[in-house]
């Protein structure tokens, strides 16, 4: 018996590990989500080493001189309209033209007009410069000590500390492992639907082709069922740990490559902020700027913070165990029906339960210890996404046990439920399947 199931997973196995698709998509699909974090990133950071001159028309007359000069930006003070400064960036090759009103004060509204899409450090670097600039001159107006406005400035960290009954506490939750715990969700629900369906596609094709009347003399259903099952889950564990090495690795060489970026942006906000005090000697005010090194660095910080062998074998449990669920009932579908038409009234069902659970995403986010969340993470059907969500805030150990409990249950029963329909209609042929066969199918 174990002979066989082996060498059926073995073909299983092989006959799609060794496909070219898979292979390419193995290989590239690392480079593919990479792209979608690092294409914006790269698109906005290609041209910040290129000297950018950019055209200043002041109405207001109270920031001439005060925008500082780099090796990024070089500011030019033109005394004309709008629409000759724009002529004149076109023939000579502006980067843009910064059109500041003369109620800039009381409504902050600043034009920069340019032949490209200026990018996101240009845009921040110019925005805090008129931020302070505005905000000292309005402190001066009102005759506020800015050196009292810079006292009472104060960044405000919310750390969060969970007690247990014993008065033990446990570490914060980051929002690092929120969103680590949301990724590892949708890549669930994602798998689980992919490798069902492959099991489902599988025996269809068999069925179609009447190959299983030539397996069913030596191999029993049951046996060819989990050999299927089994082989397939073991092309997706290979896919899967394929593709988190390769990503680990893109996001360390990229992360890094961004890090550098905004370390060196950061020197830019530094010379800034000394630009604009020393420019500005009646108004000693140090601007508020947006310091996004800190909050990467911030970010890679709270890495030390997740639990990865929870996160890791919590991961690989309801995968393995949710897929080897949905699996063995789209197997029974497939068992049962002549073509992929008729698949839909049974899938319906089943398929139903996931899909809630990613509509009620929100809600398990927002309210992780509510009623909905509790319920979702216990149900089997949607567990293997309810739980991962939850697991990132922190679960009672006891709904944690239960969960995976019942999850264990539910994959026995299911397999052993999907065997008998799967033995009953492997075989049937031109016959419209019910939902009163399938519950006979069962009692036998």
């Amino acid at each position: 018996m174990y002979k066989k199931l082996k060498l059926i997973i073995k073909r299983e196995y092989l006959i799609r590990v060794k496909k070219k698709s898979f292979i390419v998509i193995t290989l590239i699909g690392p480079f593919l989500f990479s792209l979608i974090f690092f294409i914006p990133i790269i698109v906005n950071t290609l041209d910040e080493n290129e000297l950018k001159i950019i055209a200043v028309v002041d109405s207001s007359k109270i920031f001439y001189k005060l925008l500082p000069d780099n090796e990024k930006y070089k500011f030019i003070y033109l005394n004309k309209s709008l629409k000759e400064a724009e002529k004149e960036m076109i023939n000579k090759g502006y980067y843009a033209v910064i059109f500041i009103p003369s109620t800039v004060l009381t409504t902050p509204v600043i034009t920069i007009s340019s032949t490209r899409q200026p990018s996101y450090n240009t845009r921040l670097y110019l925005i805090s410069a008129f931020k302070s600039r505005i905000e000292a001159l309005k402190l001066v107006k009102n005759n506020v000590d800015p050196e009292i406005v810079n006292s009472i400035k104060t960044d405000v960290k919310l750390n969060i500390i969970k007690l247990n009954k014993d008065g033990k506490r446990q570490t914060k939750t980051s929002e690092l492992q929120i969103v680590v715990g949301v990724i590892a969700a949708v890549l669930i629900y994602f798998f689980i639907f992919m490798y069902s369906s492959m099991v489902m596609k599988g025996v269809m094709e068999e069925k179609v082709n009447r190959i299983v009347e030539i397996i069913a003399s030596s191999v029993k259903p049951f046996q060819w069922m989990m050999g299927k099952i089994i082989g397939v889950a073991l092309v997706g564990l290979t896919q899967f740990i394929s593709w988190a090495t390769l990503t680990v690795l893109i996001i360390i060489f990229g992360g890094s490559l961004i890090v550098e970026n905004l370390n060196s942006s950061k020197l830019n906000y530094n010379e800034l902020n000394n630009t604009i005090n020393s420019s500005y000697s009646k108004v000693d005010y140090k601007p508020e700027l947006n310091d996004n090194l800190t909050k990467i660095t911030d970010l890679f910080v709270s890495i030390d913070l997740i639990n990865f062998p929870l996160m890791i074998g919590s991961f690989l449990f309801y995968f393995i165990f949710g897929y080897f669920m949905y699996a063995s009932i789209f197997a029974a579908i497939a068992g049962v029906v002549d073509n992929e038409a008729d698949t839909q009234q049974f899938m319906l069902p089943v398929t139903i339960p996931l899909i809630l659970t990613m509509v009620l995403f929100s809600n398990l986010i927002t309210n992780p210890e509510g009623p909905i969340a509790f319920w979702l993470s216990m149900i089997p059907l949607t567990s293997p996404v309810a739980m991962m969500v939850r697991i990132a805030f922190g679960v009672p150990v006891w709904q944690y046990i239960t969960s995976v409990l019942l999850l264990i249950l539910s994959f026995v029963v299911s397999v052993w439920i999907s065997g008998k329909i799967y033995r009953a209609g492997l075989l049937l042929y031109g016959k419209k399947v019910t939902y009163k066969d399938l519950l006979k199918w069962i009692r036998l």
